[in-house]
């Protein structure tokens, strides 16, 4: 017994199958918007947009100073990609600028703190000690002494 296998199980379409056009819809307005912290968390700054994989969350990592910038990075990234495509939305992008002084300001913290997270931290340094511990990953605080 011969058996051909059924069209939609090998890819093939009939010879007049209709195209699909996909749509992706445009989206709205920025407003509401989660806290840094959260949406680093959730992968997105926009509640409308969290969709997680599967239903599954991410547990909160506990705060760090390596968190904190972590947070204000993402939520800058998040706001880049969303003027890109709402470039006259004033809110969004005076929410953009504040969290590019924020980053700033925990980038300046965080290497008087912990030392430098890039090489151009360097910069007015007393010595190349960017091979010194301890790593952003290490990093358990400063011992008081």
């Amino acid at each position: 017994m011969d058996q051909k296998p059924q069209a939609w199980r090998t890819g093939s379409l009939p010879e007049q199958a209709p195209l699909a056009a996909a749509y992706i819809p445009m989206q709205r307005e920025a407003a509401p918007t989660y806290d840094t912290e959260l949406s680093l968390s959730r992968g997105t700054l926009f509640p409308g947009l969290d969709l997680p994989f599967m239903n599954v969350v991410n547990d909160p990592m506990p705060m760090s100073p390596i968190k904190e910038l972590m947070a204000i990075d993402f939520v800058t990234k998040e706001l880049e990609l969303y003027l890109d495509t709402h470039q006259y939305d004033m809110e969004a992008f005076t929410l953009y600028q504040t969290m590019l002084a924020l980053g700033k300001e925990a980038r300046e913290r965080y290497v008087a703190q912990c030392g430098a997270l890039q090489q151009r931290d360097l910069l007015g340094m007393g010595g190349y000690g960017w091979i010194d511990g301890p790593w952003p990953w290490e990093y358990r605080g400063k011992k008081e002494g």
